[in-house]
């Protein structure tokens, strides 16, 4: 059950969020959010994960995702070569696309509905459109898991058999992970897809006599 909030809460939150964006890429200020690395450090895992939260986090990793990398002086990682400075880039743009599955899968969560109970069947059609946002979120998580399969199989290939960033060992597990085919997403949207489909048969088949 999602907790209901006002228009009034919902405006502040854009607001603030708004207000962060402007302070924070303001020339004014000598801290400018410009590169991949520093979008990146916006993006966190809020103790309620209240649908604003999640599209906050959604804008950040997107900007990163566009955003040019900093300075390898400046990297997550520490960067002694070409060749690390090419897959720590590699990796970080996997990292970022899986955030950005995880996010939209947690962002359809809020709309789907697990089950079209009978007793819902007043609200058939409200449900229906909460359906279809929570398909465009699954689908749209769809779409970064395989950006970040690119990314992972670009980090992957033979001239960095032997070579390891361990200052980002959480990135490197994730592109072993997926290179084994023990994360994979793919399984799971396309699992939530399925469901949902069958839930909103449900809604449709209900009628006048449903309830």
């Amino acid at each position: 059950m999602l907790p209901i909030t006002t228009r009034g809460d919902r405006c502040f939150r854009i607001t603030i969020i708004f207000l962060i964006f402007i302070f924070l890429t303001s020339p004014m200020f000598s801290y400018t959010v410009q590169f991949k690395e520093q979008f990146y450090k916006l993006y966190h895992i809020h103790y309620n994960q209240y649908p604003d939260d999640i599209m906050e986090n959604i804008y950040w990793l997107e900007r990163a995702v566009e955003a040019d990398f900093c300075n390898p002086l400046y990297a997550l990682s520490h960067i002694k070569d070409k060749d690390d400075w090419e897959k720590y880039r590699n990796l970080l743009m996997m990292h970022i696309n899986l955030k950005l599955v995880e996010q939209h899968l947690r962002l359809g969560s809020k709309w789907d509905k697990q089950v079209a109970y009978f007793y819902n069947a007043p609200w058939k059609e409200q449900n229906l459109k909460s359906l279809k946002t929570a398909e465009t979120c699954y689908n749209a998580a769809l779409y970064y898991w395989k950006e970040a399969q690119l990314w992972a199989e670009k980090a992957n290939v033979r001239k960095f058999r032997f070579l390891f960033l361990t200052d980002v060992q959480a990135w490197e597990d994730e592109r072993e992970r997926i290179a084994l085919g023990k994360l994979n997403y793919a399984r799971t949207i396309e699992r939530e897809l399925a469901r949902l489909d069958k839930v909103r048969s449900d809604f449709l088949a209900m009628d006048e006599n449903t309830y």
